[in-house]
């Protein structure tokens, strides 16, 4: 397994629909870190876009934090979150499993009536007829992530940051049962030095 930094700053990233979210939350919850997801702070009520400025002003408090998992691929705050990174974990998933899981989602969202972030809830609408369709967004811009990511991880363009790559959903849910059971043992020798400063502490005073 790849080491995890001592502080963790972690971006998610992949095309839409990978499972960014879902793994970039069970990460921070397995690291007992802060979890930042970028769409939370894209998004306003009614499905309206922060401005550029306010985004970014979001986005920085939060890379600010020592330690933190982010979740997203917003280019327009990249120069701001990936300098502050140490691990980028690219879910690289293939075309067909994407469109899938996007559709599968949106399905369901629609007729569960789940609030997304700010009150916001997916359509059917949205989904199928409209031009800011996920499955559309999907459909066009998969290839090109793919072709994105690997150019940047190549060019080397933010040296502070190690990649870890998945290909297939499987390896990344035994890398992230690896990373829960490192951080379990951690916290438990932790907790085994506490033990022993208190046994010791009180033996001096006895």
């Amino acid at each position: 397994m790849q080491p995890l930094p001592i502080d963790p700053r972690v971006v998610v990233v992949g095309t839409s629909a990978a499972g960014k979210t879902t793994f970039a939350r069970a990460l921070a919850t397995a690291l007992q870190v802060p979890f930042v997801e970028l769409d939370e702070l894209h998004w306003s009520p009614g499905w309206r876009e922060k401005s550029r400025s306010e985004f970014s002003r979001l986005v920085a408090e939060a890379a600010a934090g020592s330690m933190w998992v982010a979740d997203g691929n917003y280019r327009t705050v990249r120069d701001i979150l990936w300098p502050r990174a140490n691990l980028v974990v690219w879910l690289n998933y293939g075309f067909a499993l994407t469109l899938w899981r996007g559709f599968r989602r949106s399905v369901q969202r629609c007729f569960s009536g789940e609030v997304l972030w700010h009150g916001n809830r997916e359509s059917l609408h949205r989904v199928f007829l409209s031009r800011e369709s996920i499955l559309v967004w999907i459909i066009t811009t998969h290839k090109r992530r793919r072709r994105q990511f690997s150019e940047l991880r190549a060019s080397a363009k933010y040296p502070n940051v190690v990649w870890v790559e998945f290909r297939e959903p499987s390896e990344a849910q035994t890398w992230l049962a690896e990373v829960g059971c490192a951080a379990s043992r951690q916290t438990g020798s932790a907790a085994d030095d506490d033990g022993e400063i208190a046994k010791a502490t009180a033996t001096r005073r006895g």
